[in-house]
């Protein structure tokens, strides 16, 4: 069963854009051919440019009741640690400078509101997913109405690994603390 499901289509506005370009470019290439040719390169181009934009279109979004599927990917929603839905402006700063490299950005030009998707244990080969969409609070509820309650509760054992080795994630023992001149955790 579906709980949410989407297609990120290009909009309206935008074939229309992209036609008036057509449009411009092919008079500059038609400009002194025969109107056959004028026929051969409107067409050309319209059907170039349509094969963009229904590529651009046929991303999907769905949540099952296991699966996120973004794209091409699939992650499982016990992977899911965190998910907060993105207005413009702060979906704007994760596609920008505070993008990871390492994330994956399921993005279209023409959406501007995304929901933010943190993977649990937060891997290096992939943080986090920042999914583009129309509808942000429906997909985030949808996420988070899966298997296993709010993502709180779904969050990995090793969220706070030792991969740098400084042992920050380990409490601090006893003969740690009096050796610090702490008991309770107090200066």
């Amino acid at each position: 069963m579906r709980a949410y499901h989407e297609r990120l289509w290009v909009p309206l506005s935008w074939w229309l854009v992209v036609t008036g370009c057509v449009l411009l470019f092919g008079s500059m290439l038609w400009a002194g051919l025969t109107p056959a040719a004028a026929v051969i390169i409107y067409a050309g181009l319209e059907a170039a440019c349509a094969l963009v934009l229904l590529g651009w279109g046929a991303a999907i979004i769905e949540v099952t009741e296991s699966d996120l599927r973004a794209g091409g990917l699939r992650m499982p929603l016990a992977s899911v640690a965190d998910v907060t839905p993105l207005d413009a402006g702060q979906a704007k700063a994760l596609r920008g400078p505070r993008a990871d490299p390492a994330a994956y950005l399921l993005l279209r030009p023409y959406l501007q509101a995304a929901v933010y998707v943190e993977v649990a244990g937060r891997p290096p080969e992939r943080p986090y997913w920042l999914i583009a969409t129309r509808h942000p609070g429906e997909l985030a509820a949808a996420i988070t109405s899966g298997p296993g309650g709010s993502p709180a509760t779904r969050r990995a054992p090793d969220a706070c690994d030792d991969s740098a080795g400084d042992h920050a994630a380990e409490p601090m023992g006893p003969a740690t603390q009096t050796a610090l001149g702490r008991r309770d955790g107090n200066a």
